[in-house]
């Protein structure tokens, strides 16, 4: 076969991602603190993007102006934003890989030192009166480095002991546990790591009691020699503590050679100790929750979705200086120049229109598919996933996960993330209508609170139960959802019940 060179012609498709395109779908997926971060970065950068100061200017002065209503909004299957949705799914639907949904809050538990034992009758810090001010707390409260500053400064020690002190209290977290290396903090001061322990021995004489310890066991400890508790009996359970989360009262009561009265009697005295002495202290306030979607109940039974202005960036084109600016430029790079100012200009100002439009669109349609939730509680949850609410939108299912992602709606039941509402589907028994993992791990949860010392529920027993109300599920799943939920099994909350916990 001859080798040869020809020219030929092809013709294909290929997707050219623009960096306007890459722009509108990053604003799809921000929450509203880094949309708001976003923008001011971009009026920073850009000279002819400035802020709506005025909210009341007529709208036809500034046609660019993202629109906002606090009354309730429906979007029209006509406006462009529907079309505008849909080039962006075309284009964006290889570059993307899909998101999987959660299947919504888990539980939580706090981990750490106090994870061991159940500390539920543990004193939970200090008193709060009804008039429950979070801001004036925080403003007032001190911090636990500054109690255990004030300690120091009046504790008689020599300047080396104090600067060892302080680095000490500087590695002591929140809770209260001293989390540094005595021997690295020995070396980085240049000195004896004996210097160490006894200015740490000292330190954990400060109040709170137990407070920088190194571990659970030394906390306990340093409570219980404060009690005159801490006889050698208690130093073996203490020792042993693995063992008391399993509540074995049988291999404990062989380990600290009592009988197993005596050592739930000890166990229920480790319940009033405090496994993190410094959490009544203020520590950084959680950042609060800012909805970017506010659903309400109206008169006729129905419900209203509404987009929340407070979090929506307003931003114009600022048109006088743009005629200002264009007059004045007389090289063509600064000709060039205005010109990408003014078209990135309107492409974030179409971009955050649109976002706004796109996160009422799915959020309406979510509270459409769980209008049961609104009415009855977790209970009444329906099986969803992006795919339904993506066919009923008309958008991709990669833009509806992008959309719900730290997006948060704020309902009468509470605040909750756009994703909590998408949960797997629980088949129902007798071929019925099929039920939302979430109402059913929501049901195991009633159950177990309501059992009684005498009727602990195993999970074979919760299948049945669940079963009976028409929900198909296997021991394993029930398992599973209770462990998400963080509650012991059965064996775990007899011995639970026993001790009085």
């Amino acid at each position: 076969m001859a080798l040869a060179h020809r020219l030929q012609l092809r013709q294909g498709q290929s997707l050219v991602m623009t960096p306007q395109l890459q722009q509108a779908i990053k604003l799809l997926q921000l929450s509203n603190v880094e949309l708001a971060e976003y923008v001011e970065t971009e009026i920073e950068r850009n000279p002819l993007l400035m802020r709506a100061e005025n909210e009341s200017a007529p709208e036809a002065e500034a046609p660019e102006r993202i629109t906002e209503k606090r009354e309730e909004m429906r979007l029209d299957e006509s406006d462009g934003a529907n079309k505008a949705s849909r080039e962006l799914d075309a284009r964006s639907d290889d570059v993307y890989e899909n998101d999987s949904p959660s299947e919504g809050p888990e539980g939580s538990a706090s981990s750490g030192p106090s994870a061991q034992l159940d500390w539920s009758k543990a004193g939970s810090g200090k008193q709060r009166s009804e008039d429950f001010d979070l801001e004036s707390i925080t403003a007032e409260e001190k911090s636990l480095h500054d109690h255990l500053d004030d300690q120091l400064a009046i504790a008689g020690l020599n300047d080396a002991d104090r600067l060892i002190a302080s680095r000490l209290i500087e590695e002591t977290d929140e809770a209260g546990f001293m989390r540094g290396d005595l021997q690295e903090i020995a070396d980085q001061l240049g000195t004896e790591i004996e210097d160490v322990e006894a200015v740490l021995q000292t330190c954990q004489g400060f109040e709170p009691t137990g407070v920088m310890a190194r571990n659970l066991q030394e906390c306990l400890s340093l409570q219980l020699r404060e009690r005159d508790r801490f006889d050698p009996v208690m130093q073996k359970l203490i020792a042993n503590l693995e063992v008391a989360a399993r509540r074995d009262f049988k291999r404990l009561s062989e380990i600290c050679g009592v009988d197993q009265e005596d050592v739930i009697d000890m166990l229920a005295e480790l319940r009033t100790l405090t496994p993190r002495p410094g959490a009544a202290f203020a520590g950084d306030a959680a950042p609060a929750v800012t909805p970017d979607v506010f659903v309400r109940e109206l008169p006729n039974g129905t419900y209203a979705v509404e987009l929340n202005a407070d979090t929506l960036p307003r931003v114009l084109l600022d048109r006088g200086y743009y005629a200002e600016v264009s007059g004045l430029s007389r090289k063509e790079e600064d000709k060039a120049f205005i010109s990408e100012c003014q078209a990135s200009a309107n492409w974030l100002i179409k971009s955050l229109d649109q976002r706004a439009r796109t996160i009422l669109k799915v959020s309406s349609e979510i509270v459409r598919q769980q209008d049961g939730f609104f009415v009855n509680g977790v209970r009444a949850l329906r099986p969803l996933n992006l795919k339904t609410v993506a066919d009923a939108v008309e958008m991709h299912e990669s833009t509806v996960s992008r959309v719900t992602s730290n997006k948060y709606v704020s309902t009468p039941r509470g605040v909750f993330e756009l994703k909590y509402f998408f949960s797997a589907s629980i088949p129902a028994t007798q071929g019925g209508e099929s039920h939302s993992a979430e109402s059913v791990r929501h049901r195991i949860k009633e159950m177990i609170d309501q059992e009684s010392r005498d009727a602990v529920l195993s999970d074979d027993q919760i299948v049945e139960r669940l079963r009976a109300h028409g929900i198909d599920i296997a021991r394993r799943t029930v398992a599973k959802y209770r462990e998400s939920l963080r509650i012991p099994s059965s064996v775990e909350r007899r011995r639970i019940f026993a001790t009085g916990g």
